[in-house]
């Protein structure tokens, strides 16, 4: 068992905006820190000798004014960790200011619901004995974590943590990838059994979702090996391979999400080619209608002028005669269409 939280209950975090605080260590149960516990043990120097070094997992709320003041009164972060959180960079990064590792890590939301605005943005700073996390909004990835650790799981490292937040995110993104694939499936046997409605829109909103997920999430992998070329001396070995496996599993959702956005542009030009279709038989229809009250048109004003010399105006059967003209240049014109349009 574990010791309690001793933050308050709300997720919205403390007095300092601190949401969760755990002091971590392999072998041990995670032991939740509030603020003032959690200065006192960065303020306290790391015993020269101990079996299983310990390491301080902190997660902040930036919404509280105080999250950003306290971090930067208790924890020797460097300046570069304050600037990509004071210009709200969302580009995804992972790199080294000499020996602290500075990551930008983009996420969905909480209550994700497949809407291409359902993104936020994640800051971690990483040193041996400490991992600070701040976010605006609350995170899939992180909460999974976070249950995860209150369940008593025990990352062995600060970089074990960073490695296992991104397995995490990259789960999630494989749960996104098979619900759009869910998705794909029930619209495309729509389009097959020949039902269209709003099929266009939903497609345009997955593709609109997976090119900004993709957009946010294609410069991870690169980032991480770009940092693994020169890691920082204190970062094990054992936990370098782990990041790079995570990176590599990152990659091959990446190429699973490129590949259902083909599927969607594929399914997008069927889509549009029945519309067309569609829209070309509405057409043809119109086309006869319009040729076939073409010679009763005419007719019927010739006929309509008010002048003399009308033709059969004073024969008995003047009316059926016209009417048989016109069934008969009617037939004409309806074969000439008919006879056009099957040719097309």
């Amino acid at each position: 068992m574990f010791a309690p939280e001793a933050l308050a209950s709300h997720y919205g975090g403390d007095a300092a905006g601190l949401i969760c605080g755990y002091v971590l260590r392999e072998g041990c149960a995670p032991q939740a820190i509030d603020t003032a516990g959690a200065a006192a043990w960065l303020a306290a120097e790391a015993p020269a000798s101990e079996p299983a070094p310990a390491f301080l997992w902190l997660h902040f709320n930036l919404s509280h004014a105080q999250a950003v003041r306290w971090v930067q009164r208790h924890a020797d972060l460097p300046a570069a960790f304050f600037e990509a959180l004071g210009d709200g960079s969302h580009s995804t990064r992972i790199e080294r200011d000499d020996d602290t590792l500075i990551a930008v890590l983009n996420d969905v939301h909480f209550d994700f619901a497949f809407e291409p605005m359902d993104f936020a943005t994640l800051w971690i700073g990483v040193t041996p004995r400490l991992v600070i996390t701040a976010r605006t909004q609350p995170l899939r990835s992180v909460d999974a974590l976070r249950t995860a650790v209150r369940e008593g799981e025990c990352p062995r490292s600060s970089v074990a943590l960073l490695e296992q937040l991104m397995r995490t995110q990259a789960d999630g993104l494989v749960g996104i990838v098979r619900g759009v694939t869910q998705r794909l499936d029930r619209i495309e046997d729509e389009l097959l059994a020949g039902r269209l409605d709003h099929k266009r829109a939903r497609l345009g909103q997955l593709r609109r979702l997976l090119v900004r997920l993709q957009r946010l999430l294609a410069p991870e992998p690169a980032a991480l090996f770009r940092l693994l070329q020169r890691p920082p001396g204190w970062m094990a070995e054992g936990d370098a391979q782990e990041l790079r496996d995570a990176s590599e599993e990152f990659s091959v959702v990446l190429r699973d999400m490129q590949g259902l956005q083909e599927r969607i542009k594929l399914l997008q030009e069927e889509v549009a080619a029945n519309v067309q279709e569609a829209n070309s038989r509405s057409l043809f229809v119109l086309t006869v209608v319009t040729v076939l009250a073409l010679p009763i048109n005419i007719l019927t004003g010739l006929f309509g002028m008010n002048v003399g010399g009308v033709p059969l105006a004073d024969a008995p059967h003047g009316f059926w005669v016209i009417v048989a003209v016109l069934a008969a240049f009617t037939a004409v014109a309806a074969w000439l269409a008919l006879r056009r349009g099957s040719g097309d």
